[in-house]
């Protein structure tokens, strides 16, 4: 696959000295036993998507709870928009946590809230008045191609509408940070393309900083390769073999981070269970 990149229609990139949205340093988790993992060290640069590879049960979603201060670690430390979270008290994550939007497995609805509450939810909770939260959800829901759906209940929609739903929430105050927990797991081909166009969507838009959490090479590539043409209103496909040089990947396995690099880098490792994992 050819190193060439091109440049991605989004809003200009950061200034040049502006710091990493998320830093690990020499993480290491445990519960009651072996370590989760150990000695992990990664960063997600302002404009950067990074997509977390590896197998079922190695960590990937305790990385997600760890840089959203859910957890603690064991050692080293977590930075989240440059403040050192690892032991930091609840009441000063609040507004730290406020700041990142987090996609769940599955989306985590509420059944027994309308979609309109459901993504207003993190709004209801700190008093926005009903008339803008409504004006939000609808800014969010179109932006997921959803609007219509602002009175409905998570029981009657598909699985691909509530995990767009999910989407929308976690964008509703306009995060600097979107965390995504396996957003295609358990849907069709069809809807994980839906779903992997609105990332690409909210990468190349809003050049929203992001951490993927997947194990499906096919969604991964498809970030690296294609843009979102906002004239077409759809993904595209990047010319000539071009990949999109602000999408990086890392990958876990036995509790160690065992790669951190380009698709380019990726698919070209001879590290043993790389090569095996892209098979």
């Amino acid at each position: 696959m050819s190193q060439a990149t091109v440049p991605v229609p989004q809003p200009p990139p950061p200034a040049p000295e502006a710091g990493p949205v998320v830093a690990l340093h020499n993480v290491a988790v445990s519960f009651d036993g072996p370590p989760v993992f150990e000695n992990v060290s990664f960063s997600v640069a302002p404009g950067e998507t990074r997509i977390l590879l590896g197998p079922a049960g190695v960590g990937k979603s305790v990385l997600l709870k760890l840089i959203l201060g859910l957890l603690p670690p064991l050692e080293g430390s977590v930075e989240l928009f440059g403040n050192d979270i690892s032991h930091m008290p609840e009441e000063k994550l609040f507004p730290l946590r406020a700041r990142a939007g987090m996609v769940f497995q599955e989306g985590a609805l509420f059944d027994s809230l309308t979609v309109r509450d459901n993504v207003a939810y993190q709004l209801i909770q700190e008093g926005v008045r009903d008339e803008e939260i409504d004006a939000r959800v609808h800014d969010a829901l179109r932006f997921v191609g959803l609007e219509q759906t602002f009175d409905l209940f998570p029981s009657s929609l598909s699985g691909g509408m509530r995990r767009r739903v999910a989407i929308a929430r976690a964008l509703i105050n306009q995060p600097e940070l979107i965390l995504y927990d396996s957003p295609t797991g358990g849907l069709d081909p069809v809807t994980c393309e839906t779903i992997i166009e609105l990332i690409v969507k909210q990468r190349d838009v809003r050049a929203t900083p992001s951490l993927l959490v997947t194990h499906r090479l096919q969604d991964a590539f498809t970030l690296c390769t294609h843009r979102y043409d906002s004239e077409q209103g759809r993904m595209v496909p990047l010319p000539d073999g071009q990949i999109n040089r602000n999408t990086t990947f890392l990958m876990l396995n036995e509790g160690h981070l065992i790669f951190d690099g380009t698709l380019h880098e990726l698919t070209h490792s001879t590290n043993a269970f790389v090569r095996e994992f892209l098979e």
